[in-house]
């Protein structure tokens, strides 16, 4: 067994699977592990260096991706024969085509890439292992009779009970009534979408926004309208004048820790919206997902106007596990009856066994330590993040300390944006410009970082070398 040294505690450190990665790479490379060694278990490297199975899982699944490791059932994990070798250096290293297909579909599955600065999920490292482990253990208890059906079609009730419960903690009084669990806060952005609105419709969606929700609008074929999102919320006054000028049906927000710009709505700002909304009787659609991960005290849509024109909408994927497609959308008794028809029209039933592992994290997972743990390491990442930008004299659009997003302006003209982003995949690096945020596509200088993954010197060597 090759002797892994794992720097732990340093904050600049790269992330550990990167660490396990590198050192089986430049093992590979030094022929010390020859084609067809056996690498140690999984369990066995985990017990061995006080690592989780999860992050020595997602490790070795990246050596296959880069051809330094073949994994055959029966038999592990083996070095592949030389031939078959891609050497792991940027020289050798052959970076995916950067293309739509790619950012949409294909990159949740290519683990080629060593550093995913542009990438929107939490480290595997991170996820809650323990509480996991404890989850998918009672789910081996449950007896199969409970697990032989489609399971009821606004999904486990018990989980719906914990989401009204988490709510109203954080100020949204709810029912078990007002919960549809869905595949996802992405399955519960498109079910309403499809309930509530047809082709045609005028619509107002933040700009920057969630890159995947202006897909599903594009595809619904409704027109499209972007308001400026500043610090503090959207711009009040655009959206006036789009109301005005469009009288949209529906205006979409992401309310706290924003996807790209990690920035949170003030009080002030949703009193306003709510007020422009009130006169138009549009909806307002809350997307809300990574409220686990924000300071206390930031405002919900939904608490503040009583679920009459606003639904809102979360999951877990930020705080459990992406691997596990839990998400939920709260909204008034009648519209959630229509949304729970639309989601058994297009879909059946969500996962009952996955929505059953969920509950179990929740309730005997440690979940709010879990929380409070990500939370105080999001921070350090964000001090290191902010330290980096800061001597490169980057422009920072907020500074939240929180979440997992930083949004910066890189000094370039708007149109080398993708060329920068090309030159970087070649680099091993994934960075993700703003033009994948703007419901135009229009070309922009500003870049989304995601702080955990955003810690690497080599990230930064490359930034500055823009100009």
């Amino acid at each position: 067994m090759i002797d892994l040294q794992l720097e732990r505690g340093r904050r600049t450190a790269p992330t550990l699977v990167d660490q396990v990665v590198q050192g089986f790479a430049a093992a590979i490379e030094a022929q010390n592990l020859r084609a067809g060694a056996l690498l140690p278990s999984v369990r066995q490297l985990a017990q061995t260096h006080s690592l989780s199975t999860f992050t020595v899982t997602e490790a070795y699944n990246r050596l296959v991706s880069m051809g330094l490791v073949v994994a055959r059932r029966g038999s592990g994990y083996r070095v592949a024969p030389r031939a078959q070798a891609v050497r792991p250096s940027p020289a050798g290293w052959q970076p995916p085509s950067l293309t739509a297909t790619w950012l949409l579909s294909d990159v949740f599955a290519d683990h080629s890439v060593p550093i995913k600065a542009g990438c929107g999920w939490i480290p595997a490292e991170w996820i809650n292992e323990g509480g996991l482990r404890h989850a998918l253990r009672a789910m081996t208890r449950v007896p199969a009779v409970r697990l032989g059906d489609y399971g009821h079609p606004y999904g486990f009730a018990p989980l719906r009970e914990r989401v009204a419960e988490q709510l109203d903690r954080h100020g949204l009084p709810a029912e078990v009534s007002n919960v549809l669990l869905t595949h996802g806060a992405t399955q519960a952005l498109d079910l309403v979408v499809r309930t509530l609105l047809r082709p045609g419709d005028a619509v107002v969606v933040e700009d920057p926004g969630y890159c995947n929700f202006l897909q599903i609008l594009k595809l619904a074929g409704l027109a499209v309208h972007g308001v400026p999102r500043t610090p503090a919320g959207i711009d009040a006054d655009a959206l006036e004048r789009v109301v005005a000028e469009h009288a949209p049906k529906a205006l979409f927000v992401n309310t706290t820790l924003q996807n790209p710009t990690g920035a949170t709505f003030t009080m002030a700002n949703a009193f306003r919206v709510l007020q422009i909304v009130e006169r138009q009787q549009m909806w307002v659609i809350e997307d809300d997902v990574s409220r686990e991960l924000a300071p206390a005290g930031a405002p919900i849509f939904a608490a503040m106007e009583g679920l009459q024109r606003v639904l809102y909408v979360g999951g877990f994927s930020k705080t459990v596990t992406p691997a596990l497609r839990c998400g939920y959308v709260v909204a008034e008794r009648d519209v959630l009856r229509e949304l729970a028809r639309t989601k058994m029209a297009v879909g059946l039933t969500s996962s009952e066994a996955i929505e059953r592992i969920v509950d179990k994290v929740l309730v005997e997972g440690r979940y709010a330590r879990h929380v409070e743990s990500v939370n105080e390491r999001l921070k350090a990442a964000h001090a290191i993040v902010e330290e980096r930008l800061d001597a490169l004299g980057l422009e920072v659009f907020h500074r939240p300390r929180a979440g997992l997003f930083v949004w910066a302006r890189l000094p370039i003209e708007p149109e080398r944006a993708a060329q920068v982003a090309t030159d970087a995949l070649r680099a091993g690096i994934w960075l993700a410009p703003g033009s994948y945020f703007r419901p135009d596509d229009a070309a922009c200088p500003w870049f989304r970082f995601n702080v955990p993954y955003s810690t690497d010197d080599a990230l930064w060597k490359f930034i500055a070398s823009v100009r």
